[in-house]
């Protein structure tokens, strides 16, 4: 179960420069173009003639062009022409608001009259000269909860990522999660300690030491319906830690949004944003080689839970306070859905005379 009324990150725009792209989102097939004036569209994936996937034809006027029969369909999922055929009375297909910002494509795939702009998280650093982003995508066989879990603890990276950005430290450091309204907030600091790979090289990236002990810290917010982003760095031991000036450290924001395909499938947009050297390609560069190794170590263990969890569904998981963050950001997940399901609900009610 996931929420439909609100914006996921669907693809990003270099996925459909040359065709159109497939891509199911919250169990749903849709299909994403650019029609007039270069908008983004997206159609339910569906043509209405014999029912043929519409992202295996092509763009051609605006119009999206089936590829078994030679339908043309509109952005508004009315159907604009077919050679030598009277179409215009055909049934309509369904559309999805849709919006490119901040590199992004976003769908809304519940109710087009609820989709708000203003809903769109607002990604400062996307539009700033002094931040630089790398990211890439992984496609994951596991419910978009348990990445999220996984993000919201990172105690797991002492033992997944441990030749990277893993070190004891991390499980000995206290671990603090507060709500705030939606956001779920947790955060960890850890302070004279060795920098581990990952963070040695980023300081090294920095033009800092990478010999000497640092601070460190990890603030992971949630909000939803499924987006994690993470300010982690290392700072030069004694000169304020997360508060350093920038002189002393190594920081960046670690992006995540997490979109289900299906109850049991994701698509992941990783990434990492930083506010140092936002001009050195070659370090963005290095910097995304890095991080997209650390990801692909969650893959299989986030597959093989999710394998797990289907063949002992009757078990409950256990929870502990390192958990705290990813329950509390269920539980908003879990209000959300609810509260998309009153509306129906109340609706079934009345029809059987309750």
């Amino acid at each position: 179960m996931y929420p439909k009324n609100t914006w996921y990150v669907a693809c990003t725009p270099d996925e459909f420069d040359s065709k159109p792209l497939s891509r199911t989102i919250c169990g749903e097939p849709m299909v994403f173009y650019r029609g007039t004036d270069n908008r983004v569209v997206a159609l339910e994936d569906f043509c209405p003639h014999r029912g043929a996937p519409l992202s295996l034809g092509f763009v051609e006027n605006g119009l999206l062009v089936c590829g078994y029969h030679g339908l043309a369909m509109g952005r508004d999922g009315h159907t604009a022409s077919m050679p030598n055929q009277r179409v215009q009375h055909f049934p309509c297909i369904k559309t999805y608001a849709v919006r490119e910002r901040y590199g992004f494509v976003w769908v809304w795939p519940g109710d087009q009259a609820q989709a708000d702009d203003s809903l769109i998280p607002h990604l400062h650093w996307a539009e700033s000269p002094d931040w630089a982003y790398g990211g890439g995508l992984y496609h994951i066989g596991c419910d978009y909860r348990l990445m999220v879990d996984n993000l919201m603890d990172l105690t797991h990276e002492t033992y997944v990522h441990a030749s990277s950005i893993g070190q004891k430290e991390i499980d000995e450091a206290p671990v603090n999660t507060r709500v705030e309204g939606s956001e779920v907030i947790t955060s960890r600091f850890m302070e004279n300690i060795s920098a581990p790979p990952f963070w040695r090289a980023a300081l090294r990236g920095n033009g800092l030491a990478d010999d000497v002990p640092v601070d460190r810290w990890q603030i992971c917010r949630f909000t939803p319906p499924s987006h994690v982003l993470i300010e982690v760095g290392v700072a030069h031991a004694g000169h304020g830690g997360y508060e350093a000036p920038a002189q002393y450290k190594a920081g960046s924001i670690v992006v995540d949004f997490i979109t289900p395909e299906n109850d049991t499938s994701i698509w992941y947009f990783w990434g990492m944003a930083r506010n140092f050297k936002a001009d050195d390609q070659a370090l963005t560069d290095s910097i995304r080689e890095g991080q997209g190794k650390i990801f692909g170590e969650d893959l299989e263990m986030l597959e093989r839970q999710q394998r797990n969890l289907l063949r002992h569904p009757e078990r409950a998981l256990l929870k502990l306070n390192i958990d705290a963050g990813g329950v509390q950001a269920r539980r908003i997940i879990e209000r959300l859905i609810a509260a998309e399901q009153a509306p129906a609900d109340a609706n079934l009610l009345a029809r059987s005379g309750a």
